[in-house]
């Protein structure tokens, strides 16, 4: 939810600046509304958590291992670059670059450990637990990236974005070869497939915010991102079948980031057809975020009902390891187990 919230903070805020789509007279207002609501809702969200860490400790380790929820340790942190990126210039123009080592240090700390995983963590390599919602630990690397450019930086947000893309390009065919041994989504959790969209239109736009123009290099993964929309767009039947649940707000996220891109892609490219393009992807990213809104609170206080698929990602108590039986010496008694003497008598 936070993400989704966020990223809309985001669409707005570059939708208002876009020198392109003009007629559309979008009020910056939009962007600091819906910017103190994506921070209302990190702040919640962040306090009920820590709540669970403080009394409910050992379920948030088993999280941490769980090949799915772990993926998961990444939102927070993008959550608030998000916010860094959507911060409304009526509140404030410049954001001190310490921020952007303060929110990168962690993801930078988790793709360490996971990372190294995927490469040599036995049951835990990416051809075992790769899932599509392992591009959370990718996405950050884009996201992180992109507020460094706008911050000025440059090593930074260059050392991320190649990090991205060296592991983007990994978790891509992994995830297209579907191996046997990678880890299978239930159908409830079927909205996270469309992460696959997310890294790509992020890392086009931030490859145009770090070499000031929306050439080549940004153009392909923009290509791969509208492709890829296309194709999970069109797979009605694979998206449906299952019931409400916050898995659905898996959607909105990499459907503002293809917003986002594409009107970053008519600066370059201003023609009708990129202008209809953009208009049309950033309703449909708007209208999905605000239908998520109302059956969200629809059923959390209403039908009661907003976690049915937490059976699908839930985790199992780990067995005990079984205790290995010390061997009993047992005292035999010699003269006890002497055979007996048979006694021959004459006929």
């Amino acid at each position: 939810m936070c993400l989704g919230v966020g990223s809309q903070a985001m669409l707005w805020k570059s939708l208002a600046a876009s020198s392109s789509l003009e007629f559309l007279n979008v009020n910056q207002y939009v962007n600091l509304f819906l910017w103190c609501a994506a921070v209302a809702l990190t702040i919640l969200i962040a306090s009920i958590y820590a709540l669970k860490v403080l009394f409910y400790f050992e379920a948030v380790r088993r999280e941490f291992y769980h090949p799915v929820r772990v993926n998961f340790f990444f939102a927070p942190w993008i959550a608030c670059l998000f916010l860094a990126i959507g911060l409304p210039p009526q509140i404030a123009t410049n954001i001190p670059q310490v921020l952007w080592f303060v929110l990168m240090a962690p993801i930078l700390g988790l793709e360490i450990k996971i990372y190294g995983q995927w490469m040599s963590g036995g049951e835990r390599r990416l051809s075992k637990v790769a899932n599509p919602s392992n591009h959370l630990a990718v996405v950050g690397n884009f996201v992180g990236a992109l507020l460094g450019a706008k911050m000025g930086l440059v090593e930074g947000p260059m050392f991320f974005f190649a990090v991205g893309v060296a592991h983007y390009t990994v978790l891509f065919v992994t995830l297209y070869q579907r191996l046997p041994t990678n880890e299978t989504l239930p159908k409830d959790l079927h909205p996270v497939f469309f992460l696959f969209i997310a890294a790509p239109s992020v890392a086009c736009t931030t490859w145009a915010q770090i070499s000031g123009e929306f050439g080549l290099a940004s153009r392909i993964p923009y290509f791969i991102s509208m492709f890829l929309y296309a194709s999970l767009a069109v797979r009605v039947n694979f998206f449906r079948g299952f019931r409400f649940s916050l898995a659905w707000w898996a959607y909105t996220f990499p459907m503002a980031g293809a917003a986002m891109a594409t009107i970053r892609y008519t600066v370059e490219v201003d023609n009708m057809f990129t202008k209809t393009l953009a208009t049309f992807l950033f309703i449909i990213s708007s209208f999905t975020v605000s239908a998520l809104l109302i059956c969200t609170i629809l059923n959390a206080f209403v039908f009661g009902n907003l976690f049915p698929n937490d059976i699908a990602i839930a985790i199992a108590d780990r067995k005990s390891k079984s205790k290995k039986r010390s061997p009993r010496l047992i005292r035999i008694d010699v003269e006890a187990c002497e055979p007996p003497v048979i006694l021959q008598t004459s006929s």
